[in-house]
């Protein structure tokens, strides 16, 4: 977590009212921080010393507005996970990898199936472990002897899902239903080094480790039935989460950077606060080489997710027969920066928005959204834990208006890995996940113990802060029947 030997960053932290509270600008700081939380995550947000981190974005050169924590905020990687910042090119702003994190494109897709949970409960054993079998998972795990040509990875760079549909994984409707289209223009597979793509070469269609998964539950509760009606997410609706990114390929490329732009950020006279915030500005060449692989590693993360939802679909299909189709209903990116016009101080600017462990929440009529969801705002989704509730929400004005159109993108840790391990020692966690009705496949126990609920926050608390604050409106809540792990 933080520097143990620093004390966490809690005074001067001013409570606004019941969602937000304030970090005064002093120091560096350029603009103030605001962080989202109820009492009750706020000291978990001082406990790992993640305040700090929202004060040391701040100090960033070219930031605009409020350096932001959402309500999941946890100690990272130079930002914090749950951070949101914006910087203006025509103010010196930059671009940090630190800003976007190793897993470039992280992110959450919803799969809705045409069945009740009462008519797969039977086979649900079945249809895990073919989720499982299907779909590698685990550190390092790729498809066996089904590498990608080089020729065929520099295009799946260059068009992300649209390449995975073109190559007969899904139909060209899913596209509709992924954050840009599944596809960033102004990639360069060129950009990305051979070592990251030789990282990436058969790992498209996996799972990875750490907290990514595939999950196979239902629509347990029913907040707003007009808006859960139109994206099909009645009560009792069979439902599929799959949580994935760029794996070792995205990994890559943010190290590839993070030297060079340490040395970059000296060159320009940038005095960073924390050397994981290297930094270039937005205008230079380093950083629109970064851009460049940051969009391809962005495409990749698509393609994977793309290829991932065939193979569920597969796996539906065979155990399931007729019964088991899976449609799409939205797949969101957490760890991206992307240039957006946002309003600040009642002038419309064009920003570069870096959202690490945190979702885009535009609200509806925004012209970005796809037409079938204008009316509605960008779905939201935020996952739990293994053995607790998800989330599906809708983005709002009240986002636009004061988090450059962001939100949560998940229940957020409260432990570290090692330090929920010590705590699983001794507990048979499998057993205490079927006995609460979750079947969990996993690769290595060690990721069960790193994932327990207790590591994590009550996703129920983040979303109830999300909702108070007005930066999402709650749809649905989901339930875990069988949770596949690395």
């Amino acid at each position: 977590m933080g520097n143990s030997k620093a004390r966490p960053l809690a005074e001067g932290l001013e409570r606004l009212d019941g969602t937000r509270w304030r970090l005064p600008r002093r120091g560096g700081m350029r603009v103030d921080g605001l962080i989202f939380a109820n009492d009750a995550l706020i000291d978990d947000i001082i406990a790992t010393d993640a305040a700090r981190q929202v004060a040391n974005v701040a100090c960033l050169p070219g930031v605009v507005g409020r350096s932001i924590g959402m309500p999941d905020i946890h100690w990272g990687f130079g930002f914090p996970i749950g951070g949101v910042a914006a910087f203006d090119p025509e103010q010196g702003g930059v671009i940090s990898p630190g800003g976007v994190g190793y897993d470039i494109n992280c992110g959450v897709r919803l799969l809705r199936g045409d069945c009740s949970v009462d008519s797969i409960r039977d086979r649900l054993k079945l249809l895990t472990d073919e989720v499982f079998r299907r779909v590698p998972a685990g550190l390092g795990r790729g498809h066996a002897g089904s590498g990608l040509r080089k020729g065929d990875i520099r295009s799946l760079l260059h068009y992300g899902a649209e390449w995975a549909v073109s190559a007969g994984y899904g139909v060209p409707d899913d596209l509709e239903r992924i954050e840009d289209g599944g596809r960033l223009s102004g990639a360069d597979a060129q950009a990305v080094s051979d070592r990251a793509i030789e990282r990436g070469r058969d790992q498209v269609g996996t799972v990875g480790s750490g907290n990514h998964f595939i999950e196979i539950g239902c629509v347990d509760e029913v907040y707003d039935p007009a808006a859960a009606r139109r994206l099909g997410l009645e009560a009792g609706t069979v439902t599929v989460l799959i949580h994935s990114g760029s794996r070792g390929l995205g990994h890559q490329v943010c190290d590839d950077f993070l030297q060079t732009m340490e040395r970059t950020a000296a060159g320009h006279g940038i005095e960073l606060p924390d050397p994981k915030l290297a930094c270039a500005p937005l205008g230079s060449a380093v950083a629109q080489d970064y851009l460049a692989a940051m969009h391809a590693a962005a495409n990749y993360a698509y393609a994977n997710r793309q290829v991932m939802t065939h193979r569920v679909r597969e796996a539906f299909e065979h155990t399931l027969g007729g019964g088991g189709s899976l449609d799409l209903v939205y797949d969101v990116s957490h760890n991206i920066a992307k240039f957006e016009e946002h309003y600040v101080d009642g002038c419309a600017r064009r920003l570069c928005v870096h959202r690490k462990g945190a979702t885009r929440a535009f609200p509806p009529g925004h012209p970005e959204l796809p037409e079938a969801l204008r009316g509605l705002g960008q779905p939201v989704l935020i996952p739990g834990d293994m053995s607790r509730y998800s989330y599906v929400l809708l983005g709002t004005q009240g986002a636009y208006a004061e988090t450059f159109g962001s939100c949560a993108h998940g229940a957020g840790r409260r432990l570290s890995r090692r330090r929920a391990k010590r705590l699983a020692e001794g507990r048979d966690l499998n057993a205490e996940l079927t006995r609460s009705g979750v079947l969990v496949r996993c690769s290595s126990h060690q990721t069960v113990a790193e994932e327990f609920a207790d590591a994590y926050k009550d996703a129920a608390e983040v979303v109830d802060v999300i909702t108070q604050a007005g930066i999402g409106r709650r749809v649905a809540r989901l339930r875990p029947l069988g949770v596949v792990k690395g």
